[in-house]
């Protein structure tokens, strides 16, 4: 049995690199509360650079940064944001645009691909005449990829004409970009044009890009003002937070350049477990670094990690019936291997036990009945 331990929980488990640690060691710093850590400055203005906007800013965690960028556009409280009902701010973050913000969230089902048809948003638009009884709508939010529909793209297209719908509105667009450079890489879109109808984004750099700490969010200057406000006022107002953002810069400028790897190692799992009975998975669902698989009655989600971690290979059962994958740049192509060579045995200890309790509960049952 191997004694690697090849974890496939999330992109969020990656240790950082070497590289990425002699950068924090070296990182030039100062206080960025007052604004003066030149490292995070540096690392500030080329993430704005390379999404296509203003400015930007670090904070301590992709929720934070949906958080703030939420309450920057809706600043009223009693304002209305329009977004999925399977996305990541409305499931994953605690309620908290609405439990801190005032936000109420109105929620569009969202599609297999994660869009939501540009009809129901529109119709999701409250009318201003109606000020006096409902909400106020002042924001739309998307998210790419999109994490609940198996790390599903948004398209360009599809995101400038939800920006149009927007802007015809007098609204915001938010995207939740936390794996956009997936997005990008996957869909061959240079991250910029993918996010230009966006008024703001939210990038997170320790998922796919590997960081240990951190995300970004990107807008206009006076977008990033009012986010630098919201970020003290939430306690993430960091210190010498420049030798984060030297962790951060190298993630950017070395990972990139690997999620091409990532996505297709991901195929090759999902290719591997469709020729596994009694696990389900849609080749086609497929897009970047997800893999989420079916499994059927007899196989049990929890259990089969549970035989999986035996072996050394981690991974997250997400529903009484389905189990999620997620490749990130230190899985291997031998680790992939690996993966689906543990799967089997898994599925066949699971099947031969089924099998040794239903004869057993047979014979006891026969035995009781005196036959």
């Amino acid at each position: 049995m191997s004694t690697k331990v090849v974890d496939l929980r999330s992109d969020t488990v990656t240790k950082p690199s070497e590289a990425m640690r002699a950068a924090m060691a070296g990182a030039v710093v100062d206080d960025d509360v007052l604004g003066t850590d030149p490292t995070a400055h540096r690392f500030e203005m080329e993430m704005a650079r390379m999404l296509g906007k203003d400015a930007a800013l670090f904070v301590p965690s992709g929720t934070m940064a949906n958080l703030i960028s939420v309450l920057v556009h809706c600043d009223s409280r009693g304002s209305e944001v329009i977004l999925g009902h399977n996305s990541h701010i409305h499931i994953y973050e605690n309620g908290g645009i609405s439990t801190i913000g005032g936000v109420h969230p109105r929620t569009v089902t969202n599609n297999p691909d994660g869009t939501m048809d540009i009809d129901k948003i529109v119709a999701a638009i409250r009318n201003p005449d109606g000020a006096l009884c409902y909400p106020t709508t002042r924001l739309i939010c998307l998210e790419n990829t999109h994490g609940n529909c198996g790390g599903k793209c948004l398209s360009v297209e599809y995101t400038d004409k939800v920006g149009e719908v927007a802007k015809n509105h007098g609204l915001q667009l938010h995207i939740d970009g936390a794996r956009i450079f997936n997005a990008s890489v996957a869909l061959g879109v240079p991250v910029d044009r993918l996010v230009r109808a966006a008024d703001s984004v939210s990038v997170c750099l320790s998922k796919g890009l590997g960081a240990p700490v951190g995300s970004v969010i990107v807008g206009s200057k006076a977008f990033i003002e009012k986010a630098k406000i919201l970020r003290k006022t939430l306690g993430g107002g960091m210190r010498q937070v420049g030798v984060l953002c030297a962790a951060a810069h190298v993630a950017v400028r070395d990972t990139v350049g690997k999620l091409a790897d990532d996505h297709r190692r991901a195929k090759v799992i999902a290719a591997g477990l469709s020729k596994i009975k009694h696990l389900t998975v849609d080749l086609t669902s497929v897009e970047t670094n997800m893999v989420f698989f079916d499994t059927d009655p007899q196989i049990s989600p929890g259990k089969l990690c549970q035989l999986l971690e035996q072996r050394n290979v981690l991974a997250m059962a997400v529903s009484s019936k389905s189990v999620r994958l997620v490749i990130h740049y230190q899985i291997s192509d031998s680790d992939v291997q690996h993966v689906l060579t543990c799967m089997e045995e898994a599925v066949e200890e699971i099947l031969s036990r089924n099998a040794k309790f239903e004869h057993l509960t047979n014979g006891a049952t026969t035995d009781s009945y005196g036959n």
